[in-house]
C-alpha cells in the first residue's frame, strides 16, 4: 500500500545519472525534500551540484533515475515545465532585463491581459506586484527600471518573480555572493517567511556560517556522487569540510613565515571626491595587508585607483620610496603592480580563450620573436610550467577556461599576472564563489607569494579570512580608514564595528 500524499517528501530525486560527452558528471544521486525547509546542497566545485540543479530545473536531461513531487514520478523537460510544476531557480548571475520596470519583469512571459484581448492591463500586473511585496515586506517601487536597482534589490525581484510563478521549490544558488551583511540578514528574514508559508528551498552557497544560520538539513555531493544527508544541527564546519572533501583540512590557513621587509608601498592622503577621502597606509615587501569593510566603504575604488584604473583628485603614491605616477593599468604594470580583480568572469579572464592564452595574456611580448611572432613552444612550455605550479586541474594547456571550476578559473587569473612578475599583487574578493577544498589551495598560494617576499594586498567580505591570513588589516567606512588593527589585536566584533564606522582612532603600529 503506498504512503497518503501528506507523508511524501516535496521532492524526492534517486539514483540520478547523467553523463556529458561519455563523461559521467553524476552517479547514483539522490536527494529528498521536504515540505517547508531549507535544504542546504554541497560539495565543492565539480561535485555534481548545479548539474543536479539543471537538471530539476529542466534546463538539462537526466540520463538515468527517477524525480518524484509529491510522491508522483514527473519528467521535467524544459524549464517552463519546472515552473509548470512549482519549481524556479534563482541563477547566481542574474539576468533580469534592465530596460523594462521591477513589474514587467516579474511577470514577463505570464503578463495579466485585460479581458479577451492580448493587451497587457499594466495596472492590474502593478496592483499584483504590489500584493506581492506587501506579501512578503519588500519596498521596492514597481515602477523602477531593474536598470536603476542595487544587486541586492534585484535578488529580491527575482525571488519573487518565481514566488509569482507559484513556486513550491525554490532553488537559490550563490544568492549572498554580491550582499553585504545587512542585506544578506534581511535575505535570510525573507527565506523564514517563505518557510512559513511552506516554501522549501534548496540552498547552495561555499559561505560555511550561512549553511549553518539557515538550513536545516544538509546535503553533500562529492565527485559526481551522492555521500550524507544529516540535519544541519547534527553537522559542524569540520565534519561537513571533510565530507565536501574527503579529508580532513587541519590548517585551513598557513601559518605566516614571511621576513618582512622595508616598505615597498605607501599611500598618502588619496582622496577620490564622493567616493573616499585621505587614505593613507604603508605596507612592506613579505607583508599580507587585509582591507576589511563592508559594500560600498569604497575599498574596491581605492585599489582600483593605485592600480590606474580611476584617477585621484589629490594625493600620492610611492613604490620603494620613490614618487610614482599611474594613470592607467599600463603604468601599474610597468611599476611591478598586478591587481586580481573582484569578478574574474567578467574583468579577470577571456572565458572564449584557452587555459594557456588567459595565462600568457599579459605577458606575450616575452614569447615573441622581433615583436610579431609568438613563440608557441616557449609559450606553451611557460603556461604547462604555471599550471603544474598551482596546481591547476585542466585536461590541458588548450581547454577553454571557461569550462574550468571557479577555483581554478581563480588559479588561471593568478597565473596570468605572476607570469609578469609583480612586485605588489592586490587581491579584491580573491575566494568568492570558491569552494573550502580551492579556498584552501589559495590560501597557501598567497602565503608563498608573501614568504618570497611579495607584497599582498587583499580586500575581503569574510572576516575569518582577513583575520586566518593577514598580518594585519585596515578597515575602510564610508571611504575613509575608520582603524587599523595588527595581527595580535585582530578582534572581530571590534573590526565589525569599525566597519560599521562606529570608531574613528587608529591603533598604532609598529
Amino acid at each position: 500500500m503506498s504512503a497518503p500524499a501528506s507523508e511524501f517528501p516535496v521532492l524526492s530525486m534517486e539514483d540520478i545519472f547523467k553523463a556529458f560527452s561519455g563523461v559521467t558528471v553524476l552517479r547514483n544521486v539522490k536527494l529528498q525534500v521536504a515540505r517547508g525547509e531549507v535544504h542546504a546542497l554541497m560539495g565543492e566545485n565539480g561535485a555534481g551540484k548545479s548539474t543536479l540543479m539543471k537538471i530539476l530545473s529542466g534546463i538539462v536531461q537526466k540520463d538515468g533515475g527517477t524525480i518524484r513531487l509529491q510522491g508522483k514520478q514527473v519528467d521535467i523537460r524544459t524549464p517552463r515545465e519546472a515552473l509548470t510544476l512549482g519549481i524556479a531557480m534563482i541563477h547566481q548571475e542574474l539576468n533580469p532585463v534592465r530596460a523594462m520596470t521591477v513589474s514587467e519583469n516579474i511577470f514577463l512571459g505570464k503578463e495579466p491581459c485585460h479581458r479577451f484581448t492580448t493587451v497587457v492591463n499594466r495596472n492590474k500586473q502593478r496592483a499584483q506586484t504590489l500584493e506581492l511585496f506587501r506579501e512578503i515586506g519588500i519596498p521596492i517601487d514597481p515602477d523602477a527600471k531593474m536598470a536603476d536597482l542595487s544587486v541586492a534589490e534585484m535578488q529580491l525581484v527575482e525571488i519573487v518573480k518565481a514566488i509569482s510563478s507559484n513556486a513550491g521549490i525554490l532553488i537559490m544558488d550563490e544568492p549572498t555572493s554580491a550582499l553585504s551583511d545587512r542585506e544578506v540578514a534581511r535575505l535570510f528574514d525573507l527565506i523564514r517567511g517563505l518557510k512559513a508559508k511552506g516554501i522549501s528551498i534548496i540552498y547552495i552557497s561555499h559561505k560555511m556560517d550561512e549553511i549553518f544560520r539557515i538550513s536545516d538539513t544538509i546535503t553533500v555531493l562529492r565527485d559526481g556522487q551522492y555521500i550524507d544527508t544529516r540535519p544541519a544541527c547534527e553537522m559542524d564546519h569540520d565534519t561537513l569540510v571533510k565530507l565536501m572533501v574527503g579529508r580532513e583540512i587541519s590548517q585551513l590557513f598557513p601559518s605566516s613565515n614571511a621576513v618582512k621587509g622595508e616598505v615597498s608601498l605607501e599611500v598618502e592622503g588619496l582622496t577620490k571626491e564622493g567616493v573616499f577621502e585621505d587614505i593613507s597606509f604603508k605596507v612592506r615587501s613579505g607583508e599580507i595587508l587585509g582591507v576589511a569593510g563592508l559594500m560600498g566603504a569604497g575599498r574596491s575604488e581605492v585599489l582600483e585607483t593605485i592600480f590606474g584604473l580611476r584617477a585621484a583628485d589629490s594625493g600620492s603614491i610611492k613604490i620603494n620610496g620613490r614618487q610614482v605616477r599611474v594613470g592607467s593599468p599600463a603604468d601599474a604594470i610597468h611599476h611591478r603592480l598586478a591587481l586580481i580583480t573582484e569578478d574574474r568572469q567578467q574583468t579577470g579572464l577571456n572565458l572564449k580563450g584557452s587555459v594557456k592564452d588567459n595565462i600568457t595574456l599579459i605577458d606575450l611580448k616575452n614569447f615573441s620573436r622581433f615583436g610579431q611572432v609568438i613563440d608557441s613552444k616557449k609559450e606553451n612550455a611557460a603556461a604547462d610550467a604555471a599550471i603544474a605550479e598551482l596546481r591547476i586541474k585542466t585536461r590541458n594547456r588548450n581547454q577553454k577556461v571557461r569550462t574550468l571550476s571557479g577555483g581554478n578559473q581563480q588559479k588561471v587569473v593568478l597565473a596570468k599576472w605572476l607570469l609578469n612578475e609583480p612586485q605588489i599583487i592586490i587581491l579584491d574578493e580573491p575566494t568568492r564563489g570558491i569552494d573550502i577544498g580551492a579556498k584552501s589551495e589559495i590560501y597557501k598560494v598567497i602565503a608563498q607569494l608573501a614568504a618570497a617576499g611579495k607584497t599582498i594586498i587583499m580586500i575581503s567580505s569574510e572576516l575569518e579570512e582577513i583575520m586566518g591570513l593577514c598580518d594585519r588589516a585596515i578597515v575602510l567606512a564610508h571611504g575613509k580608514i575608520m582603524a587599523e588593527f595588527a595581527r595580535d589585536a585582530f578582534c572581530q566584533e571590534e573590526i565589525l564595528k569599525a566597519a560599521m564606522g562606529r570608531v574613528s582612532a587608529r591603533s598604532e603600529q609598529n
